[in-house]
């Protein structure tokens, strides 16, 4: 029998199925196709058609920068919960916490992190600073403001270190030129992202080792993922670049293969698990979020990202965990859903009462 409840899909309108590359100097401006701006539309109707199974009305919206009409909308369809995909507004990441912080202030129910965590995540030197509090291992950084020359007297990291942007996600600006060995290549890319994406930039040791994707569900630890270099040309660094993850045809896409579950031996499994449970609850995420780990050479995870949204398209990383536990897409999403309409349901008692 399907719960009466009202489930309305938000999702970012996308700009165009095609994108400037995020990768090296030398390419930038070249279009080339990008799963980024079209994965999520090619899922829609399946989602749409896995939630009706389970609620009596479910529709979608694409939100863009027009917020009188956003707001129309939603008061217009009035859902019981809205199921939050809104990653960026036009290309803008750092709105994402302002569509939640929307749905706050009216009043509604929605799937995910709230606003705080969204915003505290995307600043990854912020997300940094709290896990630290929390004494949760994570690589030392520092942030270069743009302009910044840097020196032997202003630099205080190890090299090799792996050049971000601060405050963006999706590995945009993230190439095989981010990991820098010495002063002169590092001020190279430093001036390659300043000039092209006009933002601050953080510099953090490159730890060696595994990459490892942690799934969290509610407070359940799903199967951990990890990233396979094996096929990857030697000289590359065994990163997650932009390609890796939206130019299917790219040498990096082709060449890191996720493996899950990753094989590792009960103790390790148990650190990695015990640290993303820790950096999940440190950034006060809710419902689902994805914890990406860097396993060094002494076992030790460092924590170089925690994501509180993100992609769960059919293809995505988080559903081959959710897979590798039996839980299939459809009860993935009731699962997600249900979280938020727990909420609306205790909200609802308190004001009774």
């Amino acid at each position: 029998m399907k719960a009466d409840a009202k489930i309305l899909i938000c999702y970012n309108s996308p700009v165009s199925i095609f994108t400037i590359y995020n990768g090296k100097p030398a390419e930038k401006g070249i279009l080339v196709s990008d799963l980024s701006e079209n994965a999520f539309l090619r899922d829609l109707e399946n989602i749409i058609h896995s939630l009706r199974h389970y609620f009596t009305v479910v529709d979608s919206i694409a939100i863009n920068s027009d917020v009188e009409r956003t707001i129309s909308e939603l008061n217009k369809f009035n859902p019981d919960v809205i199921f939050n995909f809104v990653e960026s507004i036009e290309g803008i990441a750092s709105y994402e916490f302002c569509i939640a912080g929307l749905f706050e202030l009216l009043g509604f129910q929605f799937t995910g992190n709230n606003p705080t965590t969204l915003g505290n995540c995307l600043n990854k030197e912020r997300t940094k600073n709290i896990l630290r509090s929390f004494s949760i291992p994570t690589p030392n950084s520092q942030i270069i403001a743009q302009s910044t020359k840097v020196t032997n007297k202003n630099f205080n990291l190890k090299f090799p270190v792996i050049m971000k942007l601060l405050k963006e996600d999706a590995s945009i600006g993230i190439s095989e030129l981010s990991v820098v060995n010495n002063l002169k290549v590092l001020n190279k890319q430093l001036k390659f992202l300043f000039d092209t994406y006009g933002q601050d930039v953080i510099a953090e040791e490159y730890i060696e080792g595994r990459e490892l994707n942690v799934a969290i569900l509610g407070d359940r630890v799903l199967p951990i993922s990890e990233i396979l270099f094996k096929g990857l040309p030697a000289g590359l660094p065994k990163i997650i670049t932009y390609d890796s993850k939206w130019i299917e045809d790219s040498v990096y896409y082709q060449n890191t293969k996720p493996s899950c579950p990753a094989k590792l031996n009960e103790r390790v499994k148990k650190k990695i698990e015990d640290t993303a449970l820790s950096a999940y609850k440190a950034m006060n995420c809710r419902d689902y979020a994805r914890v990406d780990i860097r396993l060094d050479k002494m076992n030790t995870p460092y924590v170089i990202e925690v994501n509180p949204n993100p992609d769960i398209s059919t293809d995505a990383g988080f559903i081959r965990a959710a897979a590798a536990e039996n839980i299939s897409y459809s009860e993935l999403l009731y699962s997600i859903a249900g979280f938020a309409l727990s909420r609306r349901k205790n909200d609802t008692k308190n004001k009774a009462s």
